[in-house]
């Protein structure tokens, strides 16, 4: 057995307090939070954020509708004018060649060399130009006409 030491023995009977850790601000936001603090009757501080929840710039332009609507720009831009499109697959057929086969040759996608000769692409000069080397046929100077 352990021995005692043989001093007084004597009770410290100084109340010990405990205090809760301060909720953290996250939990503070806490819609459960809010609504005990509501409840109970504590008072409940609301600051509404200037533009939150939005997704617009502050600096960005405000522009109406009726300044769009006086642009003069185009309302549909340009396609490939049937002249290319046919010159284009017959010169393809000639050299027995498939889209796909033209396409891996320029470096497009298959879809690209088929909506030129669907006529459904806008032109892109860099294209074309890729496809004259190949085909070996002048489409660039055909176009708009």
């Amino acid at each position: 057995m352990p021995s005692r030491s043989a001093g007084v023995i004597k009770q410290d009977w100084e109340p010990v307090v405990m205090h809760k850790a301060k909720p953290k601000s996250q939990d503070l936001r806490d819609p459960k939070a809010v609504n005990h603090a509501l409840r109970s009757g504590a008072p409940v501080q609301t600051i509404k954020k200037f533009d939150a929840g939005s997704n617009k710039k502050a600096t960005a332009p405000v522009v109406s509708a009726r300044k769009l609507e006086e642009e003069t720009e185009p309302a549909a831009l340009g396609r490939i004018s049937t002249e290319v499109r046919q010159a284009i697959q017959k010169a393809r057929l000639e050299k027995k060649m498939s889209q796909t086969e033209l396409a891996k040759l320029i470096n497009e996608q298959p879809k690209v060399v088929q909506e030129y000769e669907n006529g459904k692409a806008v032109p892109n000069q860099a294209i074309l130009a890729k496809m004259e080397r190949v085909l070996g046929v002048k489409l660039r100077g055909k176009i708009g006409k």
